[in-house]
């Protein structure tokens, strides 16, 4: 991209001006004090490109962590570029070449800055973000979303669900809400039932069922995991729950610091919530129903502490994994199997006696 220079016009040569009053002068001093301002901003104009390209760059070379709705310096920096700037949400090519003046620049360097010295997410700062192509508010009271269950939301969770068929759903911990409403979105003719242990958290996803519109088909409950669903039946239920052990969360870095740890923690091993899960979910799903939980990093763990259970892993188009898929049969036969194995083990033990 070509830059352009501004220069100074030359005087043009002529006649001698005549001898001003004191006032004059200081009239014309006021002037040529305005036109020297107006030219420096002018100067100084920068387009919303280049202040992208130089806040990825402080960016990267402060060494901040990217992984809260962004991967990389860029993206960071365009986020806080378009916020500081109230930039349209509608991108053309003809919004990077738009220019920026002094003002707008000291906005852009003073978000930058913060996100540098605090080491807060980039979405904190906008107090908005984005998931399955749907804007959602967030602030930190609410995990901010990332996961890639968004693809499955928006393929209606083909192929392991005949979407026409779906009438139930549950998120559990749905933090913000984005999951709950996605899926309200996805399947316009379900009711969505999302619940949270969180008071703040469900007071932010209050505001996005506003937000959206989605009030008489997303209902919000405080309830730890299912212990306030009783006696209801889902089509799906899906989550992205707390799964981060004790040594993992002292290793985190600084921008985790910013989210609820009540969002990320899952006891020493990091199942402590899955464990809930996969011991109550067959109960509340329908036949034909399936179970969709992230568990990201702690996958290992959950392959190593559930072998009898036969996990779909799934992958994704854009990025990201640690995602398993069970259906209702799968569960109960699971489940089964569990009882019969310790009722072996007594009638053993018994025996042994």
């Amino acid at each position: 991209m070509r830059e352009v220079s501004h220069r100074a016009k030359a005087s043009k040569p002529g006649r001698r001006a005549a001898p001003r009053t004191a006032a004059a002068r200081r009239s014309s001093s006021r002037a040529g004090a305005r036109s020297a301002g107006s030219t420096q901003r002018r100067a100084a104009a920068t387009s919303v490109r280049k202040l992208i390209e130089r806040a990825a760059k402080q960016l990267d070379r402060a060494g901040v962590f990217f992984g809260h709705g962004t991967d990389n310096p860029w993206d960071d920096a365009a986020a806080l570029v378009w916020y500081a700037l109230a930039l349209p949400d509608k991108v053309t090519p003809r919004t990077y070449e738009r220019k920026v003046n002094a003002a707008g620049q000291a906005k852009v360097a003073a978000l930058i800055e913060r996100r540098i010295r605090e080491r807060i997410p980039a979405v904190y700062l906008t107090g908005q973000t984005w998931f399955a192509g749907m804007p959602f508010n967030v602030d930190p009271r609410v995990l901010i979303p990332r996961s890639p269950i968004a693809e499955l939301i928006e393929q209606r969770f083909v192929p392991w669900i005949d979407p026409a068929r779906v009438k139930d759903i549950l998120d559990i911990g749905t933090g913000s809400g984005c999951i709950a409403i996605a899926c309200a979105a996805a399947f316009p003719k379900a009711k969505v039932d999302g619940s949270d242990i969180s008071p703040e958290a469900l007071e932010v996803a209050a505001t996005n069922v506003r937000r959206h519109e989605a009030g008489r088909r997303v209902r919000l409950v405080k309830s730890n995991h299912f212990s306030e669903l009783r006696g209801r039946s889902y089509d799906i239920i899906v989550s992205n729950p707390p799964y981060v052990g004790a040594q993992e969360m002292r290793q985190l870095p600084p921008e985790y610091r910013h989210e609820p740890s009540l969002a990320l923690a899952a006891g020493p091993s990091g199942l402590d919530s899955v464990r809930v899960i996969l011991g109550e979910a067959g109960r509340h799903l329908r036949p034909g129903g399936v179970l969709v939980v992230e568990v990201g990093n702690t996958e290992t763990a959950v392959r190593r502490a559930f072998p009898e259970l036969p996990f779909t892993w799934l992958d994704f188009e854009r990025g990201g994994g640690g995602v398993f898929l069970l259906t209702a049969e799968q569960l109960n036969a699971a489940s089964r199997g569990n009882a019969a194995r310790r009722a072996h083990r007594v009638t053993r033990y018994r025996n042994v006696r």
